[in-house]
C-alpha cells in the first residue's frame, strides 16, 4: 500500500490537515514547489494531476525543460566492506559495478525488468 501519487512520471504525496479537514500534498522528486489540495482523495488525485499539467504547459510556454523526478544517478554512501563485497561480486559475474547495484536494488523492489523511458 501506498500513500504517494503517480501521474506522469511524477509522485506527490498525501497528507490530511485535521485543522483544516482536508487532504493535500506536494509533487517530490524536483525543486519546484508543487502543492495540491482536495477535500476527497478523487478531488486531491484531480488537482494533483491538474498542478502537474499546468507545470508541465508553463514549462512548454516558457520553453524551458520541465525537471524530472528521477534522472537514474545518484549517489549511495555505503560501508567499505560493502563495497568491497559487490564490487568482487560484479568483478565475478562480469558485470560493471553499476549493473551488479542496479541488479540489486531490483531484487530488492520487486522489478523483474528495468525498465528505460
Amino acid at each position: 500500500m501506498s500513500n504517494l501519487l503517480s501521474y506522469q512520471n511524477y509522485n506527490g504525496t498525501v497528507e490530511y490537515s485535521k485543522e483544516d479537514g482536508c487532504l493535500f500534498g506536494k509533487v517530490i522528486g524536483i525543486k519546484s514547489l508543487l502543492s495540491y489540495e482536495g477535500n476527497s482523495v478523487k478531488e486531491l488525485e484531480q488537482d494533483f494531476q491538474e498542478v502537474i499539467d499546468a507545470y508541465l504547459n508553463d514549462c512548454k510556454e516558457r520553453n524551458i525543460e520541465p525537471e524530472q523526478p528521477y534522472k537514474g544517478t545518484f549517489n549511495v554512501r555505503i560501508s567499505p566492506e560493502l563495497h568491497r563485497n559487490i564490487a568482487v561480486y560484479a568483478m565475478e559475474h562480469g558485470k560493471t559495478l553499476n549493473a551488479a547495484v542496479e541488479e540489486a536494488i531490483a531484487n530488492m523492489v520487486g522489478a523483474s525488468k528495468i525498465k528505460y523511458l
